[in-house]
This record gives C-alpha cells, sequence and structure tokens, in this order.
C-alpha cells in the first residue's frame, strides 16, 4: 500500500509539469504570432506609398449642341418595282443594269404584232366612219336622210373612236415605261422571255435626295422640330458625314413602342447612300450651351454616385502630387466627352487613365503622352 500511494503523487506531479510545458510554448508561440503582427503593421505604416502612373486632363468649358440620337433606315424618295399589266414575250430591253434611265423612257417592249394590228384595223373602221359621217352630214343639211340615220352615223363614228383609243391602250401595255426619273436595278430577263402579268421585271428608285426612317421616344418628342439639321453616318462610309433635314414627324405615337417616327431628307447626288441601307442620325435639338466637360473615361461610376480623383498639389517642396476622390454630377454625353454639372470648377486637372490604383493621398506621377480619347465627334477609324 505504501509503494502504491507514493507513484500516485508522483505521476501527477509529471502529468503537471507537462501541463505548464505545453502552456509556457503555446503562450510564447501566441505572443511571438501576436508581436510579429504588431511590428509588421508598424513598418507597413512607416513604408512610403508608391508613386502611381496616370494621365490627366483639365475640366474646360466648350460649346455643346445637345444631340438627339437614333438608328435609322434608308428610304427612296420614290420606288417601285415595275411589272407589265398583261402577259407577253419580251421583244426587246432597251437599259442596262443600274443605267440612270429618264420619266417615260421605253424600258422593256413586248412582242405587240397582233395588238398593232388591231390597232390598224379600229383606226381604218373610224376614218371610214368619218368619211360617212361628212357625207351625212352634206346630206342632213338639204334634207336628203332622216335624222335618225344621221345619228346612227354619228354614233358609228364615236364607237369607231373608242376603238381606236382601247387599242392604242392595248398596244401601249406592251411597253414597260419609267414612271419617273432613277436608277434602275439589276435585270435578269432577256428577249424572248416569257412574263405574267404582275410579276415584276425591274426596280426603279430615285435616289437623291434620299430620305430616312428613324425613331425616338415619346419623352424626346417635345426636342424636335421640322426643319431641324442632322447628321447621318454609316459604317459603309466610314469617316463621312452626310447632311439632312427634319422633313417630318409623325402625328401618332406607335402604341406598342411608345415611339413617334421622323423623316429626315439627305442630299445624295454621288448616290453613295441606297435604301435598305442603316446609318445613325445625330439630329441638333435646342440651342448650343457651354458645358464643363471631361473625357468619359475620367469619371468612375459606383453605386453610391460618380467620383473623380482630382491631382492636388504635393504638401512639400519637390513632394509629388496626390490624388484626392471628388463626387461629381454628370449630364450628357457627346462622343468621348462627358458633361459636368456639379463638383468641378474649370481648370481642375482630373486623372484620366489609372483610377483603380489610387485612393486619397496616393502620390502621383503625371504621364500625357497617350492621353485617353477626348473627340467630342468621334469617327471609325480604318484599320
Amino acid at each position: 500500500m505504501t509503494a502504491r500511494t507514493q507513484r500516485i503523487p508522483s505521476t501527477r506531479r509529471r502529468m503537471i509539469l507537462m501541463l505548464l510545458l505545453v502552456g509556457s510554448l503555446l503562450t510564447l508561440l501566441i505572443g511571438w504570432n501576436v508581436l510579429g503582427r504588431i511590428m509588421m503593421k508598424k513598418a507597413v505604416a512607416n513604408m512610403p506609398v508608391p508613386v502611381q502612373t496616370v494621365s490627366t486632363a483639365k475640366a474646360a468649358y466648350s460649346d455643346w449642341q445637345p444631340l438627339q440620337a437614333a438608328i435609322g433606315s434608308l428610304r427612296a424618295s420614290r420606288g417601285a418595282d415595275l411589272a407589265f399589266d398583261v402577259s407577253g414575250v419580251i421583244q426587246s430591253v432597251n437599259f442596262k443594269s443600274g443605267d440612270r434611265v429618264q420619266e417615260g423612257q421605253l424600258l422593256v417592249q413586248l412582242r405587240d404584232e397582233d395588238d398593232a394590228a388591231l390597232l390598224n384595223q379600229a383606226e381604218t373602221a373610224a376614218a371610214l366612219a368619218k368619211l360617212t359621217l361628212d357625207r351625212a352630214q352634206r346630206q342632213i343639211a338639204v334634207k336628203a336622210i332622216s335624222q335618225a340615220d344621221y345619228d346612227n352615223i354619228a354614233a358609228d363614228f364615236k364607237a369607231k373612236q373608242a376603238s381606236v383609243q382601247y387599242a392604242r391602250v392595248i398596244l401601249g401595255k406592251k411597253q414597260l415605261r419609267a414612271p419617273f426619273a432613277g436608277r434602275a436595278g439589276i435585270i435578269t430577263l432577256s428577249p424572248g422571255a416569257y412574263v405574267s402579268a404582275g410579276s415584276a421585271v425591274v426596280t426603279l428608285q430615285q435616289l437623291d435626295p434620299i430620305r430616312v426612317d428613324f425613331q425616338v421616344p415619346q419623352r424626346d418628342l417635345a426636342q424636335l422640330a421640322v426643319g431641324q439639321h442632322a447628321v447621318l453616318r454609316s459604317d459603309a462610309h466610314a469617316g463621312r458625314e452626310f447632311a439632312a433635314t427634319l422633313n417630318a414627324i409623325e402625328p401618332r405615337i406607335d402604341i406598342d413602342t411608345r415611339n413617334v417616327r421622323a423623316e429626315a431628307v439627305a442630299d445624295n447626288a454621288d448616290g453613295q447612300l441606297v435604301p435598305g441601307m442603316y446609318v445613325k442620325v445625330a439630329v441638333d435639338v435646342g440651342t448650343p450651351t457651354r458645358q464643363l466637360t471631361l473625357p468619359q473615361s475620367a469619371i468612375t461610376f459606383n453605386p453610391y454616385g460618380q467620383t473623380v480623383f482630382v491631382v492636388k498639389p504635393g504638401s512639400g517642396k519637390d513632394a509629388p502630387p496626390t490624388a484626392q476622390q471628388a463626387f461629381v454630377t454628370t449630364g450628357a454625353t457627346r462622343g468621348d466627352q462627358i458633361a459636368v454639372l456639379s463638383g468641378l470648377e474649370e481648370g481642375a486637372e482630373v486623372v484620366t487613365s489609372g483610377q483603380l490604383k489610387l485612393k486619397n493621398g496616393t502620390p502621383l506621377a503625371i504621364d500625357n503622352s497617350h492621353p485617353p480619347a477626348n473627340d467630342p465627334n468621334p469617327r471609325p477609324q480604318e484599320q
């Protein structure tokens, strides 16, 4: 019993010593970790903030013409798919695909020998009826014939004249003439081909002037007025602008889209604009104003508002300038520019690229050798 009693306290002492040793080690490790973090925070706090390279631009006032932008579709002033009223076989095609034709010009002729013979027959009968009527007029003057006979002869002459007119109409339907001046399309028919009545033979489009149809939301309807200047741009003619004039505004609004349709007219003497082409339309609305503008790249859009980084002078003699965040209120955009309504003064220097690496007080190195786009009227660049 004595030996067992002596072994129990000895075991407890060893366990207590082991627990104290483990606790000491844990305390040492935790203290070392906390001390390391404190030293790291002090080192970071004392570390100088690296200089960030950015580009800048100064806020400046410029004349601002409000624009109403839309996408439009070109349409010929007059256009038609020409067809014959009657069926027949083509005798001749008197134009080439793509030719400019004049109003009344004969384009396609159908075979008309039988109709020409019928017209000749009708004209002969009418000539004979005219001679008979002249003879009857002399006879009625001397009471050689009755009034009833004279009336029958006069009626027969008028009927023969009507037959001549009808034969001429039928003969004229064998000719396809241009109803207006314009440019003819591509014709695929040749002499000898049979065409049915009503089948399109060729398209004819009057391209000068040309019209553009576009739509604007109903909220912008009050800004539009007939006679306003507009500019058309097409990716088919990169870098070129076509002047146009707002010609008409639809007197009703589409109940499905709540848009209103408008029409502009543009000169197209060189025929570069063709019907069916889509164009970008910019209508000058309102009167020009002066707006404080910046490149759009200078604005950072956040859920809590729009901000910019303003360049502030350094605090020391040779200290670099620093960034200071400021809230602004923006307005409309124009090309690469955006209007600043409040939050900046004229001449304020603002960071235009590199904002993601900035915070308040970040020292700046300004490099404007490659500034961002700041064109109020940018044009696509050809590759």
